[in-house]
């Protein structure tokens, strides 16, 4: 009987085990998901899709384009209520509220005015919540409650010219973040438990895109870029570790996140192609050597994820296309325009690869290199969305105009 019972006791402690490593599997802290690399875990995709999805619920939370982080059965949401910046805390399952936070934010103003809500995203991490403001003002609070630990604001009202979009990214203990605007701005570490500086790098102003962390012999190195090019900072001290120029021409951004494939970085600007650089150590320290380019498709508003050795985006010109990561090659290009804006971003999930541009049609197709299949086309909001899917399970949250929106598969 003692044998039965302990056996019993074994068995319920592995589930909760496997319980509880599936909720974690399926979290999406952070912008991009838990890898930074647009990847859902613990999807599997329906044999034949559905018309349309189950709508479990949708509340009102606000203006904005900051896709929520999902952490276990908690959903955090950044928004915009009047003249305040909300930070709120959801029971995922419900959608009810179960904290709120709030500042008085900057007035957005001119053509980005019709954008006036966050459009970085929450990273969650070690109990804290960490966001980062239109006019940016970085916020960490306690997960739990929703309690403000820190808040900073080291270049009060100076912005790039669309407002601040990249999201912060936590790294050993610190939360590193772009603030500021062009030619009067920094990349920041903060210690994400006290809010005191570890390291600044002021060189560059902040453009629109967001960092990422990259391992190169040994070496951890925050790579984001900047209003000018792409840069490599030491992750422990902020220094400058190698440089490439990636000027903005026109009516062009560095709007997208550079893709990490081991030391090979990926990057795209809308006017300058697709390209690839290996990041390499030599004996007078770092280095970015060009691997390809692709002059025939870039990005404008998202960035392509990288699956099986292929990269699938939304081009500026809104087709969903292709490209061989090895080579550079384009390995196809849809020609229907699925977003003019080039909004739209593309997320891999289990069999299929999902893009929701701001139509709001969620587009599920084929991850191929022989061609564009599309598996489903379904409508899923009445307003447009600029923020990425949440998937987890059979769920999928979605932030559009103005609420956030449970959807199922069944």
């Amino acid at each position: 009987m003692k044998d039965t019972n302990r056996k019993r006791i074994v068995l319920a402690i592995f589930l909760v085990a496997i319980s509880a490593s599936c909720v974690v599997a399926q979290d999406w802290p952070q912008w991009r998901g838990p890898n930074r690399d647009g990847k859902v875990t613990g999807f599997t995709a329906p044999q034949t899709w559905p018309t349309e999805l189950k709508q479990k619920w949708s509340v009102p939370v606000g203006q904005g384009d900051a896709t929520p982080a999902l952490v276990g059965d908690k959903l955090y949401v950044f928004t915009r209520q009047g003249e305040d910046e909300v930070t709120m805390c959801l029971d995922a399952g419900s959608g009810k509220e179960l904290w709120i936070e709030k500042y008085a934010a900057q007035a957005v103003t001119g053509a980005a005015a019709r954008h006036p809500g966050p459009r970085s995203s929450p990273a969650v991490t070690d109990g804290k919540v960490v966001t980062l403001g239109v006019g940016g003002v970085l916020s960490c609070l306690d997960a739990a409650g929703g309690k403000l630990l820190w808040r900073k604001d080291p270049f009060p009202k100076v912005v790039p010219r669309f407002f601040t979009a990249a999201s912060p990214i936590i790294v050993d203990g610190m939360c590193i973040a772009q603030q500021g605007g062009q030619g009067n701005g920094a990349v920041i570490a903060y210690d994400l438990a006290t809010g005191n500086e570890k390291w600044r790098w002021g060189q560059e102003g902040p453009d629109y895109g967001s960092p990422v962390l990259v391992t190169v012999e040994g070496t951890k190195q925050i790579v984001t870029p900047t209003e000018k090019g792409l840069v490599g900072l030491g992750a422990a001290d902020g220094k400058l570790l190698w440089q490439l120029p990636f000027a903005p021409v026109k009516m062009s951004y560095n709007a997208a996140t550079p893709i990490v494939d081991g030391q090979t970085i990926i990057y795209a600007g809308k006017g300058r192609g697709t390209k690839a650089l290996k990041i390499e150590k030599g004996a007078d320290g770092f280095a970015a050597k060009e691997l390809w380019s692709n002059a025939d498709l870039a990005v404008q508003f998202n960035t392509p994820v990288l699956r099986d050795g292929f990269l699938y985006g939304l081009s500026d010109s809104g087709n969903l296309f292709c490209i061989n990561a090895k080579t550079g090659q384009t390995a196809w290009k849809d020609e229907t325009p699925r977003d003019k804006g080039g909004f739209g971003p593309v997320v891999s999930a289990g069999a299929c690869l999902m893009a929701l541009p701001s139509s709001s049609e969620l587009i599920v197709f084929k991850p191929s290199d022989k061609g564009y299949s599309e598996l489903a086309k379904i409508k899923v909001s009445a307003t447009a969305i600029y923020a990425h899917p949440v998937v987890a399970g059979n769920r999928i949250y979605i932030k559009d105009q103005d609420n956030v929106t449970l959807l199922t598969l069944d």
